[in-house]
């Protein structure tokens, strides 16, 4: 899981004239004053995954997407930083927009343990998607309205579909189970070695059953062309040394 580019944009021809060479947010040694092409502040990127049982949701053979946040590098978090731009119809807007595949994966991939998919998505936006600096419309060269949030979630997928976490555990003999117990370590070990030395953060719940993962990266440029840079979590998740349940899906 080396850097890398995992697609760009609306239709993918929304571009900038960023480019990659520049520092990776969080990682500058002096201060970035256009932030159309720096993530600041929040440049330690989150890509957050779900493993809901309880009711389940998504493919069984899969992990599903909880958001793409935009975290502080102090390892806090700004959140619903535009009101103003709180689109609802997050289904409009990709519709709209000739997106009606991202919506039907989206459909499936991106799916919440209560409500609907449409409120989840909406709530994703608003509260981590408008608070990043280079989705600001005034950085987008002949914007349209909510052009941004389609570019954000073409990106969070595409992030996503790079990042198959069931299948890296899987083919570390690591499957769900109604009565293994795993140690985390072996979890660790197993998606460190299939990303490329990456080290996520793994959290289960207070009966040690695990149900949400972070991969962390840094960015190149803007988000909407820019490159993720992976990193191993900052901080441990929530999971226990051992005893950790990782149950199958009904």
């Amino acid at each position: 899981m080396s850097p890398r580019d995992v697609g760009t944009g609306l239709f993918g021809r929304t571009t900038t004239n960023c480019g990659t060479s520049g520092p990776a947010s969080c990682h500058n040694t002096t201060i970035q004053t256009n932030l159309c092409c720096f993530e600041a502040p929040g440049g330690l990127l989150v890509q957050t995954q779900f493993w809901d049982t309880n009711p389940s949701t998504g493919p069984l053979n899969s992990w599903t997407i909880h958001g793409l946040w935009p975290g502080d590098c102090d390892l806090t978090y700004d959140t619903s930083c535009d009101p103003s731009r709180d689109y609802t119809d997050i289904t409009g807007l990709l519709d709209n927009a000739g997106q009606q595949s991202l919506v039907s994966y989206m459909d499936t991939y991106w799916v919440p343990n209560s409500g609907t998919p449409e409120s989840f998505w909406e709530h994703e936006w608003s509260t981590h998607g408008t608070c990043y600096s280079t989705l600001q419309p005034s950085c987008i060269t002949g914007y349209t309205t909510g052009e941004e949030a389609v570019i954000f979630f073409e990106r969070a997928v595409a992030l996503f579909q790079t990042l198959p976490t069931y299948t890296w555990l899987a083919n570390a003999g690591i499957t769900p189970s109604s009565t293994a117990t795993f140690t985390l370590s072996s979890l660790t070990n197993a998606l460190t070695t299939a990303s490329g030395g990456y080290t996520p953060a793994l959290y289960c719940d207070s009966s040690h059953v695990l149900y949400q993962i972070y991969w962390y990266f840094n960015l190149k440029g803007s988000l909407i062309d820019g490159q993720f840079v992976p990193i191993s979590a900052p901080r441990a998740g929530s999971c226990p040394s051992s005893g950790i349940h990782y149950p199958p899906k009904s």
